[in-house]
């Protein structure tokens, strides 16, 4: 479903991304961890080309996104993408925030746009809520929204870029669980997260990126946990600082 081969970023003269090569299969949920600063968010964003690279070749569901002749946009529609900040319009009632893509990037009509919203914001829990602006909501509440607006759009797969780090500890079980569902029936999902009880709930793989945006570990959830002594030492040493509390 996502193939990354070989990508390297810089900005300016620092390099973020540094040859990194990912495989994701239909149905796998991978989470991408290491310290801030590793270039995890931006590993993410260039697999709907948010961030554009220097080198390197990553594909989509076979569509190359480094060809300068692919239709981005129409690409982009494929692949839902899920934010820190959340990201809805504020100044949108929760259904116009989840129609206006549908209608404007898929050509679906407003009554068709409306259903398939309504429909994924019932999936989130969150009908009674379908007239209200997302300043009325609480963050929680927010990030399950954009959750919705992103499956509305009926993507191959799911990206997530640290989608609980800007929510009160509160607020974070109810967009996880979401997530859970999510996995449970089959969406592929690459998930930045440092919560690592998620990753060990619903991830099938588990990627380490240190600082410089190097891949230091590609491997299943159980070996990541379950065996920290055959993982590489700056691993280990997150691993006992995360798993030590």
């Amino acid at each position: 479903m996502i193939e990354i081969k070989n990508v390297s970023k810089w900005y300016g003269a620092v390099q973020v991304l540094s040859n990194c090569s990912v495989n994701i299969n239909k149905g796998d949920v991978v989470v991408v961890c290491g310290p801030s600063g590793s270039g995890k968010s931006t590993l993410i964003k260039t697999v709907n080309a948010l961030e554009p690279i220097q080198q390197g070749e990553i594909f989509v569901d076979g569509v190359p996104l480094h060809d300068p002749a692919t239709n981005l946009p129409q690409l982009r529609s494929r692949v839902g993408m899920v934010f820190q900040h959340f990201e809805l319009f504020p100044h949108l009632s929760v259904t116009d925030n989840l129609t206006l893509a549908q209608i404007k990037v898929l050509g679906r009509s407003p009554d068709e746009a409306q259903a398939r919203g309504l429909k994924m914001l019932e999936r989130v829990g969150l009908m009674a809520h379908k007239d209200k602006f997302p300043g009325q909501l609480s963050g929680g509440q927010q990030q399950r929204v954009a959750i919705a607006r992103a499956l509305s759009m009926d993507p191959v797969v799911m990206l997530f870029d640290e989608p609980t780090s800007a929510l009160d500890p509160e607020m974070v079980g109810e967009v996880l669980d979401v997530m859970v569902s999510l996995a449970k029936e089959g969406m592929t999902m690459m998930v930045v997260t440092h919560e690592m009880g998620f990753a060990r709930k619903v991830a099938n793989r588990v990627i380490f990126i240190d600082v410089g945006g190097r891949i230091l570990e590609d491997c299943s959830k159980d070996e990541f946990f379950g065996n920290p002594e055959a993982r590489q030492p700056r691993t280990k040493e997150f691993l006992n600082k995360i798993l030590s509390h």
